[in-house]
Order: structure tokens, then sequence, then C-alpha cells
């Protein structure tokens, strides 16, 4: 199981600041993930595929290539803006 959770903007939209994803494949792509939560979930396609959404994985960013296991932790969220 990889833990997924979903930070600011993401969060609000979502209604869920987390979601526990049942993978049949370890190792598997950041890509792949979000097309197995997006399987269950079809509704968050837009906001999960938005161009500016970023993904870290046990608190490091990542790109959509990398690879993820059963038993990390995945965050998306949105972009960072401060002043």
């Amino acid at each position: 199981m990889i833990r997924v959770l979903f930070f600011a903007k993401l969060r609000e939209s979502l209604g869920q600041s987390e979601y526990q994803a049942e993978v049949a494949e370890s190792p598997l792509t950041v890509a792949a993930l979000r097309e197995c939560i997006l399987n269950a979930r079809p509704d968050w396609r837009e906001l999960l595929c938005a161009p500016n959404v970023i993904v870290a994985c046990n608190q490091e960013v990542v790109g959509l290539e990398s690879r993820v296991s059963d038993g990390d932790e995945v965050a998306f969220y949105p972009p960072v803006t401060g002043g």
C-alpha cells in the first residue's frame, strides 16, 4: 500500500487529505500510481493531472517517471507561493 497525501488547494478541492493506494505491482512510476488512483477516482483527473502539480516521494520532489514502492509516502500539491 502506498500512502498518498494531498495538500493545500488540492486537499480542499478533493475533499480529503489522504488516500491509501492498493497497487498490484511494486515498484511503479509516479505516473502509473496516479493512473491507479484515477481508475478508482476518475473525478480527480483534472486536478491531479494539472501541469503545475508537484509530486514528492518520501518528502523529496520527484518526476512522473520516478519509481515508488509499497510503503512509500507520495504527496501531490500545488506550487508553493509566498510573499
